[in-house]
């Protein structure tokens, strides 16, 4: 049986950014007009999802975040962010994730910034993360799916918040923002690799 995660966060402080999160499923989702308006299949456009309250800014800078005694199935998210002319990249994007560990529990206050970190994007337009498989905590009384949380930016392009899911996880359809249309091309397969370290594939596209 699942245990209900302890959070390091106040009830408090949750609620409250709470109400905001709720608020801001339409202005994610709304402000990617041609992806919300039921053309995500075959468009160049990563459609958007909540930010939620567990987002902390000024994350270090680093490609591993399994550091300061992590521990979980190691992960491997990586893929390119491009412009809605779906080929060319953009350049000097700054790619900025967080999630949970394996028990659903965010790192809120150290300063090792657990599972957080910030990445500019290569010559290719390329990013990659080492992460671990993110575990799952409850939402009132459904437990989100294991997701992780992407913010991005590049210069002559809209700021990107959005969320990566896993397929085959069996909270999704329960989800109301991973089970939504919009979310259909980040529901995404992770593939097994023969080194040990599971990796996923998340190209982002954003709109200009």
């Amino acid at each position: 049986m699942q245990q209900r995660p302890t959070a390091d966060i106040s009830r408090r402080t949750f609620l409250k950014q709470g109400v905001w999160t709720i608020a801001a499923v339409s202005l994610s989702i709304g402000t990617l007009g041609s992806a919300a308006d039921g053309e995500t299949a075959g468009d160049c456009i990563t459609t958007g999802d909540i930010l939620g309250p567990f987002y902390r800014r000024n994350a270090p800078f680093r490609n591993d975040l399994t550091g300061n005694g992590v521990k979980g199935r190691k992960l491997v998210v990586k893929g390119r962010v491009i412009g809605n002319d779906c080929k060319t990249v953009v350049k000097d994007a700054l790619v900025d994730v967080w999630q949970c560990n394996d028990n659903g529990e965010y790192d809120n206050r150290s300063n090792d910034f657990r599972l957080r970190g910030r990445q500019r994007v290569d010559d290719g337009g390329g990013y990659a993360f080492t992460t671990i498989m993110p575990g799952r905590y409850l939402n009132g009384r459904q437990f989100r799916p294991a997701h992780i949380h992407f913010r991005v930016t590049g210069a002559g392009h809209r700021e990107l918040i959005s969320q990566l899911y896993f397929a085959g996880d069996p909270h999704i359809d329960d989800d109301p923002w991973a089970s939504s249309k919009h979310a259909t091309h980040r529901v995404l397969a992770v593939k097994a690799n023969d080194d040990g370290i599971d990796s996923i594939v998340f190209d982002i596209y954003l709109e200009a």
